[in-house]
């Protein structure tokens, strides 16, 4: 290896090395914004190193040079504009949608490079087809199933499961023709053939979505996200570049292994997850009437009063709570109650929202202080000395239901609100949550709801609450 190829090497190990120290500093939301830093910087270097080599190997054309800082300006721009200007509600789409990018782009690799393997003289190696092809099946499969769960995460597709009869056969057919066709493609390099794996992988990222309802979005992003690291990664064996193949690994494993843990937050494996079926999507048509039998309803100046005299209260944010972008209002609400003497805390479910780590990303924007944030594991055992549990908008993860056998949640780990001396829950009605089934919390005889959009109702709060502090 020259010199120069030494120094590539190096800057791409440099690179690697970031990318592990970062996934290391974003373990907790505290160097979460360092880990993301060192990771770019890390990026930024391999880049920089990948586009010095193809200066020194003088193989681009002009042309070739104008399609690249063309595509790289614009990718920054969009990339830019999106970060800057997309709401919080709708970052679990955005993530999808860069799931799709990263996945549709490993494709791309993949299919140009089994491209030019067609009419080799000498014959083209197995390991070099079997990367190739496994780039191109996982990229596609991840493109086309991550438009899917953006589409139902936006609700332009509906977010309940769509199936119909015999679908799981057809998912099995589909994945034996992609399967089956890729074996026939590494002894024999074949265009047609190619055309036939692409459109498979496609159509199974749409059937293997489909049939997934909205309960399971958060663990369907993760594992997408792990099928994009995947992909990358064999671009990065296709191509030759280890700072690719170690940054895809990585993300394939991480995304691997958070994609585990939602599932086992929700009690569920992962083949059930993926055969689908479960959830309907968050709905606001009242499954109780308001005021209905067992219902209690509070205004705001009584849940004000439990508020500004509690000794202790819990916070429990759901998808209500992004849904209305309500996180600076009850991070003001949390600081009133803070300097009257309250001990405040937020209790955060792992699958609380629509996407990994949506609560704490959205409490941060507003300031939240991270030891407030509590994981469900630390903070259930403290419900039962709170005076109030002050719960907006989430609804499955709070459910009593799911202790008892026979219901759609059955084993899923819960936040133990019902606990607590007093419950007070922020929702506009007594609509189901993505389960379809109704939280029985609701007709706890300690349980107040206070009906209300979380961003006036919380407002609303903090005023009264001002004047009793006053």
């Amino acid at each position: 290896m020259t010199p120069f190829g030494t120094i590539i090497q190096l800057i791409y190990l440099a690179g690697a090395a970031s990318f592990v120290i970062g996934l290391h500093l974003m373990n907790t939301p505290a160097t979460a914004r360092q880990g993301n830093f060192v990771s770019g910087c890390g990026m930024a270097a391999a880049v920089a190193a990948t586009l010095a080599l193809i200066i020194h190997d003088g193989t681009v054309s002009v042309t070739g040079w104008i399609v690249l800082c063309a595509g790289a300006l614009m990718g920054a721009g969009v990339g830019l504009y999106s970060a800057r200007t997309i709401q919080m509600t709708a970052m679990p789409q955005l993530v999808s949608i860069f799931n799709a990018v990263g996945g549709g782009a490993a494709a791309l690799v993949g299919i140009h490079d089994y491209s030019g393997l067609v009419g080799a003289v000498h014959g083209v190696p197995e390991s070099t087809t079997i990367t190739t092809l496994l780039d191109v099946i996982i990229g596609a499969v991840t493109f086309s199933g991550s438009i899917i769960a953006a589409g139902k995460l936006q609700g332009v597709i509906p977010g309940q499961p769509i199936a119909f009869p015999g679908s799981r056969l057809v998912n099995a057919a589909i994945a034996v023709v992609a399967v089956g066709m890729s074996a026939f493609l590494i002894s024999t390099a074949n265009i047609a053939g190619l055309v036939v794996v692409i459109i498979a992988a496609l159509a199974f990222g749409v059937t293997m979505v489909l049939p997934i309802g909205g309960a399971d979005m958060p663990v369907v992003i993760s594992l997408l996200n792990a099928f994009t690291g995947t992909a990358v990664a064999m671009a990065g064996f296709v191509i030759g570049n280890d700072a690719l193949i170690i940054a895809g690994a990585l993300v394939g494993a991480s995304g691997g292994i958070l994609t585990k843990l939602m599932a086992d937050a929700m009690n569920r494996s992962l083949a059930n997850i993926i055969v689908g079926g479960f959830g309907t999507g968050d709905s606001a048509v009242s499954a109780v009437a308001v005021g209905g039998e067992g219902v209690r309803s509070i205004s705001g100046d009584d849940a004000a009063i439990q508020l500004a005299y509690a000794a202790r209260v819990i916070i429990v944010p759901g998808y209500g709570l992004a849904a209305a972008q309500a996180q600076h209002e009850v991070a003001e609400l949390a600081g009133l109650l803070e300097a009257r003497g309250v001990d405040v805390s937020y209790a955060i479910h792992p699958v609380a929202g629509r996407m990994p780590g949506h609560m704490n990303v959205l409490l941060a924007e507003a300031n939240v202080p991270y030891p407030q944030l509590k994981e469900m594991e630390e903070i259930n055992p403290e419900f039962s000395r709170a005076d109030v549990a002050l719960v907006i908008g989430a609804n499955d993860v709070t459910n009593p239901a799911a202790r008892r056998p026979g219901t759609a949640i059955s084993g899923m780990p819960i936040l133990d609100v019902d606990q607590a001396k007093s419950i007070i829950v922020i929702k506009r009605s007594m609509g189901h949550g993505y389960a379809g089934i109704d939280n029985e919390l609701y007709t706890n005889a300690k349980t107040s709801m206070y009906f209300a959009d979380a961003k006036t109702a919380l407002a609303e709060l903090t005023a009264a609450v001002k004047v009793y502090v006053g």
